[in-house]
């Protein structure tokens, strides 16, 4: 009975990663889909222990993380021996603006990541970032149609144009806005071509996300203490799901937003919004 139950708790658990690996990338917010898959499915892991929950949401974005490394490895890597001497300054030059485009979010998140969970981790506002980022996906791709793109690679995005993208990723803070969804938006705001904005986005995730990791972990391990080994199985599986699914949806986006726009993206935001709205009023 007692490996039954461990079984349906891996389950669920996988379910979850799968359900951060695809949208962690995508600009549908990975929040809004766990707060919607958690009425349904509910761990026992949280449960017993609701400050794993949280810990559980952050930590199963490693695995995303870690698919983005390995794919675009040999982009990052500022020691390949495949590069020149050019070649290894722009590598460098990307990461010093993958750097610049996080300070924003890391100051802000450090100083008040308590107080954004507390009034904003919830049905409703989660809905509201939904619909409202819908609709300015829907307008921004509209009017960029008639826009000429400055930036086309993320090699052309210069240092105050990261910074721009980077307060714009502040709003991810916001449960419900997405991580990728504000930066991307942000970015084609100020110009930035759809595949530059997301192959940015994808690399600005690898120091906020890890950052909040260890942050959420250091959190959890002085308040808490140590994950039994249940939790430490749980976040296990749940992180290696979210990598193997994000290694398709990446290359899903990429191949994406080189023929079609965000707008669909917009529209599936304000349906589950939509949803999310029903969901809550009909539980009240």
């Amino acid at each position: 009975m007692a490996f039954l139950i461990l079984l349906v708790e891996i389950l669920k658990t996988v379910f979850m990663g799968i359900i951060e690996g695809i949208t962690e990338w995508l600009p549908v917010s990975s929040t809004g889909h766990l707060i919607l898959a958690q009425e349904f499915i509910k761990l026992d892991t949280f449960k017993n222990n609701p400050a794993f929950e949280e810990l559980f949401n952050v930590v199963i974005q490693l695995g995303a993380i870690l698919a983005v490394v390995v794919l675009f490895f040999d982009k990052l890597n500022p020691f390949s021996r495949k590069k020149n001497t050019a070649q290894r300054k722009d590598t460098w030059s990307l990461w010093l603006k993958v750097i610049v485009a996080v300070i924003p979010a890391a100051v802000i998140g450090l100083l008040l990541d308590d107080w954004f969970e507390e009034k904003f981790y919830n049905f409703i506002s989660v809905s509201i970032a939904l619909i409202a980022y819908g609709i300015l996906f829907i307008i921004v791709e509209r009017i960029n149609k008639r826009r000429k793109m400055q930036y086309n690679t993320v090699y052309d995005i210069d240092m105050k144009t990261a910074f721009k993208i980077g307060c714009f990723q502040v709003l991810s803070l916001v449960p419900g806005t997405s991580r990728s969804g504000s930066t991307i938006l942000g970015a084609s705001v100020i110009k930035v071509s759809r595949e530059a904005a997301a192959e940015f986005s994808f690399f600005l995730a690898i120091p906020v996300m890890v950052g909040a990791s260890l942050f959420k972990g250091l959190k959890y391990f002085v308040n808490v203490g140590m994950p039994s080994a249940t939790e430490l199985l749980v976040l296990y599986v749940g992180t290696l799901a979210s990598f193997l699914v994000s290694l398709l949806v990446i290359k899903f986006l990429m191949s994406f937003v080189k023929k079609h726009s965000f707008e669909s993206f917009g529209w599936y935001r304000i349906i589950l919004g939509a949803i999310l709205v029903l969901y809550y009023v009909r539980a009240k």
